[in-house]
């Protein structure tokens, strides 16, 4: 999908956004793999900032990347909201270019899916993090079920077409394609959605 196009969609979908912030099951997702995170954190993708309630506000500075306005301008006031130090950046990530070892943490939650080429993306995190740091991913993908995953694979065009992300995407395969260290996985929703923990490799 062009660039311009794919902007549009998300500038378009910010309300329902804003609406996720407060989505009970996503809400204690965020919480499980932000908690410990302090220092100089990327986060990627940032969207309506619907992680920005599980930041500890004394603790961090947050670099926000979106390529959407209207997405930047929602999460600017919830950074306001929660007191955060922050900074944004109204770029597409694969563009982007920082010096190696630049964050303590690199955090994408649900936008690898909208992603050209989402290995390049984590690749760049493998360079960007700093080896001592984390990369957090909570991010939908592929099913492992059979019946689902079929499902996702036909209507993969359509979905993608309508929203802007695709739904067909192995997360894990994706990952171990950067090189990038996992520690950790979790997995839910008939394995759907995907929580991984990991670190830039050496």
């Amino acid at each position: 999908m062009q660039k311009d196009k794919l902007i549009k969609k998300y500038d378009k979908q910010v309300r329902n956004y804003e609406k996720n912030r407060n989505n009970p099951t996503l809400a204690k997702w965020r919480r499980e793999l932000l908690r410990d995170i302090k220092g100089n954190v990327l986060e990627v993708g940032v969207g309506a900032g619907a992680n920005f309630a599980f930041y500890n506000k004394n603790n961090v500075h947050i670099t926000g990347v979106d390529f959407s306005p209207e997405m930047i301008k929602s999460a600017t006031k919830e950074a306001d909201l929660y007191q955060l130090e922050t900074q944004f950046l109204l770029k597409n990530v694969e563009e982007l270019e920082f010096e190696p070892d630049s964050f303590d943490h690199i955090v994408s939650t649900l936008s690898l899916c909208s992603y050209q080429d989402p290995v390049r993306v984590l690749t760049k995190f493998n360079e960007w993090c700093r080896k001592d740091g984390s990369i957090r991913l909570l991010e939908h993908g592929i099913s492992s079920n059979r019946f689902l995953s079929f499902t996702q694979k036909t209507a993969d065009p359509i979905l993608t077409k309508i929203s802007g992300c695709h739904w067909n995407r192995d997360m894990l395969e994706l990952v171990n394609a950067a090189n990038i260290q996992i520690e950790r996985v979790e997995r839910y929703w008939s394995d759907i959605v995907y929580m991984i923990w990991a670190k830039p490799s050496l």
